[in-house]
């Protein structure tokens, strides 16, 4: 297979292609599309920026659009569940431009905004729908969605949705899906554990991988500078003074460090812009947008929050604070060398981070160069700026704490950072907010909601 055209997609879809310059798939969509349009199961072991969401999307569309029907009233055809709020929007516009000469329907429902928009958008069915777990449960146990007419289901991030505490939404869902279905699973590394979900959903399923699990992308230079905590702010100063930054992602493993972060960059005029869990949705969407645009060059984030977060021309990820899971790691440094480019990724370490450093190095089977501190650092530290003060309005800190207390209910779907809350001890998931889970507690459940007796018939 050298060119889309090969794959005999549907010839809207050629077009949508053709309207994007798309003409040469990347190795996963080489190897899933084909097993795909024969109605397989899949279980795909790719990391972001792949090409990952054209190879199941793109198949997806083929089947909707050779065996058309209107959906039912509050049903969905396609089901993809996504992690966050940011990476269900990117799979959503995606499937917007790849049927964008169709007249298939795509909506994304997620916590952060209002529901009553989300159930009327549902109300008539939908072909696509894109979602994170907590608001789409929400949306079930008010009776505005059902899943027994689901004919293509797909998990992208499983391994991600672990982190998150998300396994007992993803078993739930389970049982409210039609038992014929074809079955999509995605998920940048395979531990056991996640193997054993993939098993819970997948039926004899092709199973593609287009980079063995937790090894790092060949064309990123990574580079690790031992340094005091307390020093890392004038280190990191030092270093975007210093490199031809096109655009940097700047990794904490805290909201709060997160806006730490950005006040310091502020109070010595460099300009930022903090995403993770505490942010409002409108709030992460204009930053994202901004970094996007290169209206800021530096944007903070948490790992969390920075699923989903494609944005082509990212040259350095910069890890703040090294994450204590390795397999995060590769997931932070991936954001650079997209598309062939060249990355660089620099790993601020102190004394306490040595031991996760090593555990990287080991899962990675690599080691990072090592980078000296500048020869000015000791001035470079006692001449540090202050950090500007907190807004009023905006971001999680300087805000009266009824005001926190209220934001912190309204976050759903990714919206914690883990390391930050644990998972519920009811099985909700860090994240999924209260909002949701005042509903399920005051409003009894619907025991007889589960597969559907005319379940749609496994596709091809």
């Amino acid at each position: 297979m050298t060119t889309f055209n090969d794959f005999g997609l549907h010839a809207d879809i050629n077009r949508a292609l053709a309207a994007k310059d798309y003409t040469t798939p990347t190795p996963i969509q080489t190897q899933a599309i084909p097993p795909l349009m024969k109605g397989r199961d899949l279980c795909g072991i790719a990391q972001t920026g792949t090409g990952k969401t054209a190879g199941f999307s793109l198949p997806s569309i083929h089947h909707l659009l050779t065996y058309p029907h209107r959906p039912t009233p509050r049903g969905c055809r396609m089901l993809v569940l996504a992690p966050t709020r940011e990476l269900a929007a990117q799979i959503a516009q995606s499937c917007r431009d790849y049927g964008r000469f169709t007249k298939l329907s795509v909506t994304t429902v997620f916590g952060g905004v209002p529901i009553n928009k989300q159930i009327r958008d549902l109300s008539g069915g939908v072909d696509i729908l894109v979602a994170t777990p907590g608001r789409l449960l929400d949306l079930i146990d008010q009776r505005a969605l059902r899943l027994d007419d689901v004919e293509i289901f797909v998990l992208d991030e499983a391994d991600q949705m672990m982190d998150m505490g998300f396994i007992h939404s993803l078993r739930r869902v389970a049982k409210l899906l039609p038992s014929r279905r074809q079955n999509l699973f995605f998920s940048a590394t395979m531990p056991k554990e996640i193997a054993h979900l993939a098993e819970q959903f997948l039926e004899d399923p092709v199973t593609v991988s287009v980079t063995p699990a937790a090894t790092t992308v060949e064309k990123i230079s990574q580079y690790s500078t031992f340094v005091e905590q307390k020093e890392k702010q004038a280190l990191l100063h030092s270093v975007i003074a210093s490199e031809d930054i096109d655009r940097a992602l700047i990794f904490t493993r805290t909201k709060h460090g997160a806006d730490r972060v950005v006040r310091h960059l502020a109070g010595a005029n460099i300009k930022a812009m903090a995403i993770h869990g505490n942010k409002s949705q409108s709030q992460r969407t204009h930053a994202l947008q901004a970094f996007r645009s290169g209206d800021i060059k530096l944007l903070v984030a948490t790992d969390i929050a920075a699923r989903g977060i494609d944005v082509s021309g990212v040259s350095h990820v910069i890890n703040f604070e090294i994450p204590n899971v390795p397999e995060q790691y590769v997931h932070r440094i991936g954001r650079t060398a997209r598309a062939g480019a060249e990355g660089k990724a620099i790993s601020f370490i102190a004394p306490d981070e040595r031991p996760y450093m090593r555990d990287i190095e080991r899962v990675t089977r690599s080691k990072s160069e090592p980078m000296p501190l500048p020869e000015n650092f000791n001035e470079l530290v006692r001449n540090l700026p202050k950090p500007a003060q907190p807004p009023r309005d905006t971001g999680s800190q300087g805000r009266d704490p009824n005001r926190q207390r209220q934001d912190a209910h309204r976050q759903r779907d990714g919206g914690q950072p883990r390391g930050e809350r644990g998972p519920r001890r009811d099985g909700a998931a860090a994240g999924e907010g209260a909002e949701g889970q005042r509903k399920r507690r005051f409003r009894p459940r619907n025991k007889s909601v589960g597969a559907h007796k005319g379940a749609v018939k496994r596709v091809g």
